[in-house]
Order: structure tokens, then sequence, then C-alpha cells
């Protein structure tokens, strides 16, 4: 059977954005990215930095209530409708559970062929590109760094602390099939 979905695991400012990019470019088949920041653009004002929604700390931290964790699901459920349609589909997200993330996700998913990808950058590689960038709550990239990956599995992972994303994508595209 073949890949129905990529999903990409990473801490903020790793470098799974430009992976995706470059995937969707060298992959044979059309895929549609669909990633966690995607939703988080897409929330109603109330659920931003509300108890109950989604909200950044002064360092980083993010925090995630009641009612994000029921839009999330349903996303993800309709993401998981899209790709058993026939669409091919990256999913780009920070598993900030780690392990439950993964297991939360794999449910959503299951019966499909999934191909997990865990994308490393060293916390310090990961701060200087979040401080490049100025529009991440800073701390938020060294926070999550090692956090996301906690207890997670994997089936191929790669490192973007010196890698370029085109030669990353590379690597994962040799396991889509």
């Amino acid at each position: 059977m073949s890949i129905n979905v990529i999903v990409v695991n990473g801490g903020s400012s790793s470098g799974k954005s430009g992976i995706v990019r470059c995937l969707k470019a060298i992959l044979p088949q059309p895929w549609i990215n669909m990633g966690v920041d995607d939703l988080v653009d897409r929330l109603p004002p109330a659920l931003l930095e509300s108890g109950s929604g989604i909200s950044f700390g002064q360092g980083g931290e993010v925090v995630l209530g009641e009612e994000w964790r029921a839009i999330e699901t349903a996303w993800t459920k309709g993401v998981a409708a899209m790709a058993r349609a026939g669409a091919r589909i990256i999913i780009d997200d920070v598993f900030l559970d780690g392990r439950a993330s993964q297991e939360r996700l794999h449910g959503h998913l299951d019966g499909l062929e999934v191909l997990w990808v865990g994308v490393r950058c060293t916390p310090e590689a990961a701060s200087a590109r979040e401080f490049a960038r100025g529009d991440r709550v800073p701390g938020m990239a060294a926070l999550q760094a090692e956090k996301v990956h906690k207890g997670v599995m994997y089936d191929i992972e790669v490192d973007t602390t010196h890698a370029e994303s085109l030669d990353c994508a590379r690597v994962i595209a040799q396991h889509v099939r």
C-alpha cells in the first residue's frame, strides 16, 4: 500500500515548513500540506489568548485549553477524511505533548498509511532561527526542540541543524512509495 499521509513533527523554527515546501516540489504526485499554524491562523479571536483556547506565555510556553482540543480534534478528523477520500496530505505539526500528541493523531489516522517524520534541530540553532524570523515568541524554539520528540516513534528522522531543507526532503522522499 502507498503512503497517504506524511506527518512531519518538530519544534518551532526547526525547519519543518521549508522541508514541506521542498517535499511538495520533488514528490512525483501532488501533495497538500496542512499545518498546526494553519489551524491557529484560522481560530476566532476569542480562542486566542484565552484559557480555553490557545495562549502563548512570555517565555515561549504554549498553553492549550479544552476548546482548542475540541477544534484540533475536528480539524484532524477532517484532514484524515481528505486523505481517506484520496488526497495525499502532509501534516506539519508540533507534538507539544510528545507521545500523547502522536497517539491522538494516530487514532484519527487509523486505516491510513502514514510516514512519521521527526525534524530535529539543536535548541541553539532553532533559537537563532526564531530570532531571525521575528514572528515567534522568544524562547518557544528552545522549549520545544526536544520536548516535541519525547516518546515519539518515527519511521525516519532528519536533523536540520546543518542540513538544508531540500537535502532533508530528498531523504524523506526516498521513503514515500
